[in-house]
């Protein structure tokens, strides 16, 4: 059966993020061994996913998989998934659609690997228990944000001394609780994690707008960022998993 690998993305206007799609789904297609792999948007610039879905229906493919590129599935991706099924009727090619990125236990390991090489790049060599790590995400009303994130939270609690997590926006704790909660912890050293798929204008500059200025006012004395969790070899393997179960399901 000849396959096509369709990521839905929700969107940005950076070419940064453009441009770890397209590494993405090269590597997608040549691991997977797709004959066909692509990326639409949920929102903000096209392609739509109506422009993707049709684009890739134009293909030499038997079926089409479908990946919600996503954190969690928030009500917005929920409709989206529904309105490209409804393609399968006008055409042959057979469409499945994948499980999100969120509650996989490879998201804990991403997280991890990139504390270990956030530390080592800043020659820290403190034993993993000795380190505090506060996980940075973007915000949503949907309950499944704060389930997801809780999730990666509560993986990797027995490696590090302290785990937290706080949001951009929208739900609390913001950023500056966050911080003053880790304050509270008095850590020898703290690990940001920036929580995001790509270097879009959240990790480049919004997430900094906060986060300067409630360590500028904190005691902490050493902070790190880590570099966003999006183009790993392990997110791709996440996503061939990922599309791997509903193609053998099917």
């Amino acid at each position: 059966m000849k396959r096509g690998v369709l990521l839905i993305d929700r969107g940005s206007r950076e070419k940064e993020a453009k441009e770890e799609l397209e590494i993405i789904c090269s590597r997608v297609k040549e691991k997977g061994r797709y004959v066909f792999s692509d990326y639409c948007f949920l929102e903000v610039i096209p392609p739509f996913i109506e422009e993707g879905i049709k684009k890739s229906l134009k293909q030499d493919i038997d079926a089409l998989t479908i990946v919600p590129y996503f954190l969690y599935l928030g009500k917005k991706v929920k409709a989206a998934v529904t309105n490209a099924i409804k393609f399968q009727k006008d055409t042959d090619v057979k469409l499945v659609v994948s499980k999100p990125m969120s509650m996989h236990k490879t998201m804990i390991d991403l997280v991890e690997n990139r504390v270990s090489s956030a530390l080592e790049k800043n020659g820290i060599t403190l034993s993993h228990k000795d380190v505090d790590v506060l996980i940075i995400g973007h915000g949503s009303k949907d309950p499944n944000a704060q389930i997801s994130i809780q999730y990666v939270v509560d993986g990797l609690k027995s490696t590090f001394r302290n785990v937290s997590h706080c949001f951009l926006e929208i739900e609390e704790p913001n950023i500056k609780q966050g911080i003053e909660k880790c304050e509270k912890n008095n850590p020898e050293v703290l690990v940001i994690v920036f929580y995001f798929l790509h270097k879009g204008a959240h990790v480049k500059r919004d997430v900094f707008e906060d986060l300067n200025p409630a360590l500028e006012q904190s005691s902490i004395k050493k902070s790190i960022i880590t570099e966003h969790i999006g183009t790993d070899e392990k997110m791709i393997d996440l996503i061939l998993e990922r599309a791997r179960e509903v193609e053998n399901a099917n």
